[in-house]
């Protein structure tokens, strides 16, 4: 029987052409650049420059290459963890009652907190080698890019519309059929738009993951995070505008050959009956569509995904929704009692080793009261970050061509390090003899109001077009239409955003309360220089109990007002 041929051979467009040149130049150019910094993860720690950094403009090419290849790993571990996290979380009711909180944990344990538990383990895998600290360092750029992709995912999968859960029981899909049919579709607008925002977390927090501490000898990757970490300690401003201008141009070159490319994609995946706004396609997916080899390349890559997504794995007794899964109070009961001994175990053994250090009362005392001159500058933030950031993100989102033009804007401004104010904040401060409780504050907030922008813009982006349509046939307007159309609509996505960016302000806080320029040293009242000093001065018991202070406030905080708002939205605003 003969056999068709494939249609990039029957097609006279994808035949090759110029653009397959170019192409193949800026494909080879990538696999060099890789190949050429691969043979520095594995030399000996102790080896000439593995830990150095220059300060010499020369070397930030090289810098840039190696920290954007920590980000990608990590962000590439990040939707793994996504993938398997927050499905389990939203499917099963008793997994969700430990997860959820586990995330809201995990999400506030400051990066030097998973450092000072991370490094010694990663190291003992490479024994000497630069290997081992590139693993601590990906890890923890993956705890700054993680915790709101799995947010944003698991939102989705709680508020899938009934309708379409309806339709894939009468197609009689699979559990495994479902979840890249509906429900990896149904949350890749705002899974791409959190995507961007954890890379910009990545950058936000690049410094603290490239400086490596274990005990009293300290390492630094090389890369854009220690240079400018060097940049600061010699006060060397040229060297901060150079490191600004080359993460400016890397932030630039992966949104306009990724990012662009995603929202542009991930925008067919809209619920709406009508059709809605729409953007020019960016110039990569043009360029692709006249690429010959890419375009046969990628059709080969999308049948095979697209053979694993038809794969008639089922899953359904692990991955039932939680609504349809049947209960025991005996199950119930053993399950709830295995939780608390497992806590109860967990939290004894803390007590334990907090008290054995000669930790008092009254230091728990005195880190409960930091606690709350935290929570106070958390709540105002967010308030704040609240009022400005929804509209906007909703003026944005609503223009298709504007979100995507914005998107590298957005992005540099939400990566813009924390550190890189500190000159800023400083100098003013001092020569106007401002309280660093007050003055310091906005530092908190710099990185994680940007949770809220992008969920709003992924929420507006994701609107259905023909619910903004029936609204102008009936010529809902104003502030009613704020409160009957679009906010029920995107409320979902702003309690996703408000928890990661409260989350996020708790561990901002480590860097934000504590600021340095040269020998200038301010420091904030809280919790977050709390565990900064502790760090610094390697009293690891004091910085376990200020860890375990910290996410106790968040998990209070997160239970009183987010979980109840996220019922809500679950239950009331779900198409």
């Amino acid at each position: 029987m003969p056999h068709p041929l494939p249609s990039a051979l029957t097609h006279g467009r994808r035949l090759p052409n110029a653009w397959d040149l170019v192409a193949v130049v800026c494909v080879f150019a990538a696999i060099l650049a890789i190949v050429q910094v691969t043979p520095a993860t594995f030399q000996p720690i102790d080896a000439p420059n593995a830990t150095e950094v220059s300060l010499d403009p020369a070397n930030l090419p090289a810098y840039a290459l190696r920290t954007t290849l920590r980000m990608f790993a990590a962000l590439f571990a990040s939707l793994l963890f996504t993938f398997t996290f927050a499905p389990l979380a939203a499917k099963s009711r008793r997994a969700g009652l430990v997860m959820v909180p586990i995330l809201d944990i995990l999400q506030s344990v400051p990066i030097l907190g998973f450092l000072t538990f991370t490094t010694a383990f990663f190291m003992s895998l490479f024994p000497g080698r630069v290997a081992g600290l590139e693993l601590a360092a990906i890890f923890a750029v993956f705890t700054s890019q993680a915790w709101n992709m799995a947010f944003s995912f698991y939102q989705s999968l709680t508020t899938l519309p009934d309708d379409l859960v309806e339709a894939t029981r009468a197609f009689r899909l699979s559990s495994w059929q479902r979840f890249w049919r509906l429900e990896v579709p149904f949350a890749m607008p705002g899974l791409v738009w959190n995507m961007m925002l954890s890379m910009s977390g990545g950058w936000f927090f690049v410094v603290a993951s490239e400086a490596i501490t274990l005990g009293d000898k300290s390492w630094k990757l090389p890369g854009i995070g220690s240079y400018v970490a060097q940049a600061l300690e010699q006060k060397d401003m040229s060297a901060i505008w150079y490191a600004i201008g080359t993460m400016f141009l890397v932030i630039l070159a992966y949104d306009q050959l990724l990012f662009r490319p995603l929202v542009a994609w991930s925008a067919k995946f809209r619920v709406e009956l009508t059709a809605g706004a729409t953007a020019e396609d960016p110039w990569v997916l043009k360029l692709l569509r006249r690429t010959a080899a890419l375009r046969v390349l990628g059709d080969a890559v999308a049948s095979v995904f697209g053979a694993i997504g038809r794969m008639r794995l089922d899953f359904s007794k692990a991955s039932k929704p939680a609504r349809a899964e049947t209960h025991t109070k005996l199950g119930d009961a053993v399950f709830f009692v295995i939780v608390a001994l497992v806590a109860g175990f967990a939290v004894w053994q803390i007590v334990q080793y907090i008290l054995s250090h000669d930790v008092g009362l009254s230091d728990v005392a005195q880190v409960f009261g930091l606690g709350l001159i935290t929570m106070l500058r958390v709540i105002v933030l967010i308030a704040l970050a609240s009022l400005i950031w929804v509209p906007i993100g909703v003026w944005i989102g609503l223009r298709p061509s504007l979100a995507r033009s914005i998107g590298v804007v957005a992005q540099f401004v939400a990566a813009f390090p924390a550190n890189l104010f500190f000159p800023v904040f400083v100098i003013l401060i001092v020569r106007f003899k401002g309280s660093p409780d007050i003055w310091l504050t906005p530092l908190m907030i710099l990185g994680t109001q940007w949770y809220i922008l992008f969920n709003v813009i992924a929420g507006a982006s994701a609107f259905p077009g023909d619910l903004l349509e029936a609204s102008r046939n009936f010529r809902v307007g104003g502030f009613l239409w704020w409160r009957r159309v679009i906010l029920p609509g995107i409320f979902p996505y702003f309690v996703t955003g408000a928890i990661t960016a409260s989350g996020g302000s708790w561990n901002a806080a480590i860097v934000a309360e504590v600021a340095s320029w040269g020998d200038t040293k301010l420091q904030a009242h809280g919790l977050g220089a709390y565990i900064a000093q502790a760090t610094d001065e390697g009293n690891f018991a004091h910085v376990v109990l200020g860890v375990v202070v910290m996410s106790m406030f968040v998990l209070a905080f997160n239970r009183v007002l987010w979980r109840p708002l996220y019922a809500f939205a679950t239950r009331r605003l779900t198409l």
